[in-house]
């Protein structure tokens, strides 16, 4: 059984394709049932953000193209688009590509702390769903170990960086003075709650919190003295805003272009800072031609990020050696987990044949067989049926040249130390 890794990220793809691959919270149970349902796929778990789609799962060699197929035929994204973003990594590249992952180091902000409890939340659902197993439980609870030591031991989390931090960073060179700016933040999950934190210790003042449960928003907004409405309610609040971040699990547009246009009327054409930082995206592309619009989405905030990642390089590196441990503790526990199950086996094989003898030597007993005679043929049939194939084994080995073969098993069974 071997350790998969596959999907699709910031640096494969752009947010125009990753949107086809990303996947409704609401809907993951099944995908990950459909996903195991699949042959050649044992377990799995699915990790689906505004900046990868990933999907992690045991199985064999036929496991990656069989999940690729699945996705073309299930996800709006045609085999070549597909094709051209898709990386697939098995066995140890799978497993420090996780710990990567968990551990902020392949996110677009460097080191950003958001990414472990997503990654968390993933393996949670597909505990819920019963896609998690032996194999990939094991792997999950080593990489949330190891993604702890990096945050602990790394300066890696030091001055906060994130896309909601990048997304209010732009305001403020957009806006000279943030505090006579209204601000406009829809969804009410844990960026846009980043978001309304940065915003807050950025002078901003008056906030809206759009949601589409209205209770959610109230209570975000009580601790940013915000109000809070329903995403019904946005052509109203729209005109007032001159900042917009969006960032929701919606399948579909909140916002287009016909209702950003009222709004910009309502506005007398002053002008209307919009970032949209969800996957799918949750306003409509064609807002960005508008005149008096200046619409950013998590792939146009890169310049941003990187002034911040230089200072986390360091620390980084750290991480780094800290995860290639514990790549190689992995997989040592591992083959040691092999070694376990072949050695079981090989005592269960064993004691058939010896119980299969046994129970032969005891009749001959019973039928009063002389017990010397009835030992004799025991031992003598036992270590026949015992050596039978090995044996057969290692003379074909012989024949093939695997020499190393007749090493190993003289090294198994310690001949060339008979003497001592």
């Amino acid at each position: 059984m071997t350790i998969w890794a596959l999907g699709i990220n910031h640096k494969t793809a752009p947010v125009a394709v990753r949107e086809r691959v990303a996947f409704d919270p609401a809907g993951m149970p099944l995908v990950l049932q459909r996903l195991q349902e699949l042959d050649s796929v044992s377990e799995v778990v699915v990790l689906s953000t505004c900046n990868r789609t990933e999907i992690y799962c045991t199985g064999d060699d036929r496991g990656p193209s069989l999940v690729a197929d699945w996705l073309v035929h299930n996800r709006e994204i045609g085999s070549a688009d597909l094709d051209a973003s898709l990386y697939a990594l098995e066995e140890s590249d799978a497993v420090a590509h996780t710990m990567r992952v968990a551990s902020g180091l392949d996110s677009l902000v460097l080191g950003e702390p958001q990414i472990l409890g997503q990654m968390k939340s993933a393996f949670a659902v597909a505990q819920e769903a019963g896609t998690v197993g032996s194999e990939l439980g094991r792997l999950f609870r080593q990489t949330f170990s190891i993604a702890k030591r990096v945050r602990t031991d790394t300066a890696i989390g030091q001055n906060p960086v994130s896309v909601a931090f990048a997304a209010v960073r732009m305001a403020q060179h957009i806006f000279a003075d943030m505090k006579n700016s209204r601000a406009l933040l829809i969804g009410a999950g844990e960026t846009i709650e980043l978001v309304a934190r940065h915003l807050q210790q950025a002078g901003v003042r008056h906030m809206t919190l759009a949601n589409r449960t209205l209770a959610r928003a109230q209570h975000l907004a009580q601790e940013f003295h915000a109000e809070a409405v329903l995403l019904e309610d946005i052509p109203l609040a729209l005109p007032d805003a001159d900042i917009v971040i969006s960032s929701t699990a919606s399948p579909l547009p909140i916002l287009g272009k016909g209702m950003v246009e009222k709004a910009l009327k309502k506005r007398r054409h002053k002008p209307m800072f919009m970032v949209d930082i969800a996957v799918p995206r949750d306003i409509e592309e064609e807002v960005g031609e508008l005149s008096d619009v200046y619409l950013y989405t998590v792939d146009d905030l890169r310049d941003i990020i990187e002034e911040n990642v230089r200072s986390r390089e360091d620390a980084a590196r750290q991480a780094e050696e800290l995860i290639s441990a514990g790549v190689d503790h992995f997989m040592r526990e591992l083959r040691a987990l092999d070694a376990v199950n072949t050695l079981t086996d090989i005592r269960q094989h064993v004691d058939t044949l010896r119980e299969d003898q046994l129970e032969k030597a005891l009749k001959q007993l019973q039928n009063g067989t002389d017990p010397e005679k009835v030992l004799r043929t025991f031992a003598h049939t036992f270590s026949n049926k015992v050596l039978h194939k090995p044996m057969t084994a290692l003379r074909r080995a012989g024949s093939e040249g695997r020499l190393e073969v007749l090493d190993w098993s003289r090294e198994l069974f310690d001949l060339d130390n008979r003497s001592e």
